[in-house]
């Protein structure tokens, strides 16, 4: 959905696609047909915004086949639907499913296989765009992992980010169109709390190259919004994309540990954090060893939804966030996208209507928040505003 900031510049909101599995093209179609186009009928919009998530051979396929990247498109304009970002993470071929593996910062920013990916999806990009739209944006992973980022790694990644910018120039200058990627910080990454983003970032193409905020990683970090959002931008670093998403907290997890470990899930990894910089890779292991509370949980739960007591959701942090991002004199970020798989434990349903109907509710209720900010449906159309917002140096 567009939405129109007081300053006159369009803000995307959209939701991700990647709620199952979508090995191949015509998978994608179903999951459009099962979930985007209901989604859209229940919001009752002409159009809908959506993010997808290809598969790495996937996107490999679509980079170098024009006509599949045109019946893509022709099936999104079909059914109402328009894309402004792709999602590349997880590296994996199994979709949604496989979104929260411990697996998923694999390749990492060290490895050509994650570069590769990524221009894939922006030479997949520029395609899908609507017609007025002259830039998107690609989500890829924080780095890779602190535990073991070496000097090895290090110097291979600068040696990525400068073929990435290559390659998102060359994208640039063939096309018209530019395509940006975003860095999701995330806790137990490279990027991780702002100083550890500013100091890895401090290098990069900052043209091309910025972050993807997840608000629910934020609250992770303990850092008040509006400071650590002040000091990305006094740093030059732009904030391509946010992801709208609550953790959880509980105050006293000692107290709490029953209730905790029905947030446990095998073979997914949820980090624990505290304030005084205390960090668990999972929460079955922080369960085990109980460092002192308060924590904060990596572990999104729906914006406008309950939190079962002791635990709460860190709502003051993505409104903050939101706030901060929204109040100025123009958008702090062009793209906003709704988790489509924040759900408390035990409620995500398992009938693709009530699914729909889950994500239809969380992308109404955050449309109520924008609203609240001042953000409206624009009347007339967006080309003369979304074609003001120039490609970054072609």
């Amino acid at each position: 959905m567009r939405l129109r900031h007081h300053s006159g510049r369009i803000v995307h909101l959209s939701h991700g696609i990647n709620v199952h599995p979508a090995r191949n093209l015509p998978a994608v179609i179903e999951q459009l047909d099962t979930y985007a186009t209901a989604i859209r009928a229940r919001l009752g919009v002409d159009t809908l915004g959506v993010s997808l998530w290809l598969p790495p051979t996937l996107a490999a396929a679509l980079a170098v086949d024009g006509r599949a990247r045109t019946r893509l498109r022709a099936e999104l304009d079909a059914r109402g639907l328009e894309v402004v970002t792709l999602s590349g993470v997880p590296y994996a071929e199994g979709g949604g499913e496989e979104s929260s593996d411990t697996n998923r910062h694999v390749p990492d920013w060290s490895d050509p296989a994650r570069l590769e990916y990524t221009l894939d999806l922006a030479r997949i990009l520029v395609d899908l765009l609507p017609e007025d739209a002259v830039r998107g944006a690609v989500t890829t992973l924080g780095l890779g992992r602190r535990a073991g980022w070496d000097t090895a790694k290090e110097k291979a990644c600068a040696r990525m980010m400068g073929r990435l910018s290559a390659g998102l120039g060359e994208v640039a200058w063939q096309t018209g169109r530019a395509v940006r990627v975003g860095m999701q910080p995330e806790p137990g990454c490279v990027l991780d709390a702002t100083d550890e983003i500013i100091d890895a970032l401090q290098r990069v193409d900052k043209d091309r190259v910025g972050i993807c905020l997840d608000l629910a990683n934020l609250a992770c970090t303990w850092e008040e919004p509006a400071d650590a959002l002040d000091r990305l931008t006094a740093a030059g670093i732009s904030v391509i994309r946010v992801q709208l998403a609550a953790a959880v907290e509980v105050a006293d997890p000692v107290g709490a540990a029953e209730e905790l470990r029905g947030y446990v899930e095998p073979g997914h990894q949820h980090q624990v954090t505290n304030p005084a910089g205390a960090y668990v890779d999972d929460l079955t292991a922080a369960l085990e060893d109980m460092p002192p509370g308060p924590w904060r949980i990596r572990y999104h739960v729906p914006l406008h939804g309950r939190t079962d007591p002791p635990a709460t959701a860190t709502t003051g942090v993505w409104r903050g966030a939101l706030r901060h991002l929204m109040g100025g004199d123009l958008p702090g970020t062009e793209y906003l996208d709704v988790e489509a798989n924040a759900w408390a434990p035990g409620r995500r349903p398992s009938d693709p209507a009530a699914l729909a109907d889950g994500i239809a509710a969380e992308l109404a209720y955050t449309k109520g928040e924008l609203a609240d900010l001042g953000l409206s449906p624009p009347e007339l159309t967006c080309s003369a505003s979304l074609r003001g917002q120039s490609p970054d140096n072609r």
